[in-house]
């Protein structure tokens, strides 16, 4: 199929580079390019979303989140500051 592409400045550069760089023609590298991109693309939308499950941690038996000064000394140890 023949059509019209107008480029950016940039892509064009390196389809160019890339053209000289391995010998084939500016048509083939143009192609080839499209097409990894898209199949690149095409995957990317079949894997599933991350997800993070909560989950409740507790705490830790004898301590005492009422003073955070005295909860910090319990946890880091007073020679900390």
């Amino acid at each position: 199929m023949r059509t019209t592409l107008t480029l950016d400045e940039d892509v064009a550069a390196k389809l160019k580079a890339e053209s000289r760089k391995t010998g084939r023609p500016f048509r083939e590298t143009v192609n080839a390019c499209l097409r990894a991109g898209l199949s690149v693309r095409k995957q990317g939308t079949s894997a599933r979303p991350f997800r993070v499950r909560a989950r409740a941690m507790g705490l830790r038996p004898g301590i005492n989140i009422d003073k955070v000064s005295a909860l910090l000394d319990e946890l880091e140890g007073p020679e900390h500051k």
